[in-house]
């Protein structure tokens, strides 16, 4: 699990690594432009054996193997956010949706002090995890019919952008939990989560 944990936070670190290149590589003038563009390929290169030796490491254990598949059946989950799931929150299908859910930090937390009351927003818990899930939800709520119809009727109801997201990610996450504790893929869930 350590090993896991570790390969998927040096995965993320290059992406970050690369993308703050690719910032300066627009930025630079002409004569920097070759270092910065062999470096930035340098680490693409090494960003691909690393999700080899992630595909490698989930082959070993036949558990991780299967709960990667469970989660890739539901639309908008792909392996690198299977892979960070399965990394990064182990919990994953031992908690109950309210404690997941502010474990990876999509729980609503108010902001009271006395008469004064505060809006409700989300912090704390495991901000990659969270990150991921975000770039995963925009895509679920293209072709996920479940998440795509919760969307549209936040919206119905007024629901700011940003809000109706993190509900769409909270949605998103609590299925996954309970598919994984129920062992059932996305075809076969068993649950109705409103």
């Amino acid at each position: 699990q350590l090993e896991l944990h570790d390969l998927v936070a040096r995965r993320r670190q290059i992406v970050d690594m690369v993308k703050a290149e690719k910032n300066r590589l627009a930025r630079c003038t002409p004569s920097l432009k070759p270092p910065i563009q062999a470096h930035i390929d340098w680490m693409q290169g090494q960003q691909a054996e690393l999700e080899c030796h992630i595909t490698e490491t989930i082959h070993k254990n036949s558990a991780w193997q299967d709960q990667i598949q469970l989660l890739c059946s539901t639309p908008g989950i792909g392996p690198v956010t299977a892979h960070t799931l399965v990394a990064l929150v182990p919990e994953m299908g031992t908690l109950n949706r309210s404690e997941i859910a502010a474990l990876v930090g999509l729980a609503p937390f108010n902001c009271d002090s006395g008469y004064c009351k505060g809006h409700r927003a989300i912090w704390g818990g495991r901000a990659h995890v969270r990150a991921c899930l975000y770039m995963a939800t925009i895509c679920a709520i293209k072709h996920n019919p479940s998440i795509n119809a919760f969307h549209h009727r936040l919206k119905a109801k007024g629901k700011k952008p940003k809000v109706a997201i993190i509900a769409c990610m909270r949605k998103l996450l609590v299925t996954l939990n309970t598919m994984t504790r129920n062992q059932t893929d996305w075809k076969n869930k068993l649950v109705k989560i409103a």
